[in-house]
């Protein structure tokens, strides 16, 4: 079981008081120094007040945290969680993952989701109504551009091409976010990984994905994934981050361990997201310190 830290939402609202005298390097330092296996941060440009009212948050840009992440780490998966697809043109968002995970030499994954704030997709001018089907679209067009080879966008007359290639072959793994049955076909046609995420009835009324509360659920739809993958030709081998919810302390978080992680495998999730609850940096770094310990034994 390997442990993705997630950037703290709640901080980027006040990020001058919460970090400190310190910043968002020396968090993603202290996060690898522990055992986490990644880091992470999440996407929204321009949140509406009545988003953030129902608890919406703000965010850094994915990328330029990230890379602030990745000038201070060595090892350090570097996740977008989530980088939603209809924010932006495919071939911006294939420029911002290949140029990170070249400068930090292959270490990005790409997670992203279609996305269901729609007073967001208003307020980018992007098309809420058909990010499905872009989504899809956007997958097949970042691979395109991450291979360097000219081609022929759509709407375009003229042959492209982008450089610099990514690091890694083919570009980074495009792991899916979401509950739904869609995410989890967009995972068994196109994609390498999931990143589903525990949520009730009232949460799930907010995000517009399915409930998932159980590990039980969270099995089925692993197993749903990979049959579909066998049926499509495609290696039914597929990477799983998933999101517990309530675990924001270090205690939460090892008590979660001892109870799941032996279902969680034999559902086949290798990886979870831990959120820290702190209010301050400081308590953060101690909450790091003293997962130190718990995470040596994942390994």
């Amino acid at each position: 079981m390997q442990i993705n830290f997630q950037m703290p939402t709640r901080a980027v609202k006040h990020y001058a008081e919460w970090t400190g005298t310190e910043g968002l390097g020396e968090l993603a330092a202290a996060a690898e120094a522990a055992g986490f296996a990644a880091v992470s941060t999440t996407d929204h440009p321009v949140p509406a007040e009545s988003w953030l009212a129902r608890g919406g948050h703000h965010s850094f840009d994915p990328f330029v945290g990230l890379a602030f992440m990745a000038a201070s780490t060595r090892r350090t998966t570097l996740l977008t969680n989530l980088a939603i697809a209809g924010y932006r043109s495919p071939y911006v968002t294939a420029k911002a993952a290949a140029s990170l995970d070249l400068l930090s030499g292959g270490r990005v994954v790409l997670g992203m989701g279609a996305g269901y704030v729609d007073s967001e997709f208003a307020a980018l001018e992007a098309d809420f109504a058909g990010r499905g089907a872009r989504f899809d679209t956007a997958i097949a067009n970042l691979r395109t551009a991450w291979s360097g080879e000219p081609f022929q966008p759509t709407g375009s007359t003229d042959s492209h091409v982008m450089l610099p290639r990514p690091a890694q072959a083919g570009g980074p793994p495009i792991w899916i976010g979401g509950n739904s049955k869609r995410a989890r076909r967009r995972v068994a046609e196109l994609a390498d990984g999931w990143m589903p995420f525990e949520q009730g009835a009232a949460s799930a009324a907010v995000t517009g994905t399915d409930v998932l509360s159980s590990v039980d659920e969270l099995a089925r739809g692993v197993t749903e994934i990979k049959a579909e993958r066998r049926e499509l030709g495609r290696d039914e081998q597929v990477e799983v981050c998933f999101a517990p919810y309530g675990v924001g302390t270090a205690d939460a978080l090892v008590s979660y361990l001892e109870r799941h992680t032996p279902a969680l495998r034999d559902a086949g999730v290798g990886w979870l997201t831990w959120q820290c609850a702190s209010r301050s940096m400081a308590d953060c770094l101690q909450e790091l310190e003293r997962l130190g310990p718990h995470l040596v034994t994942l390994r």
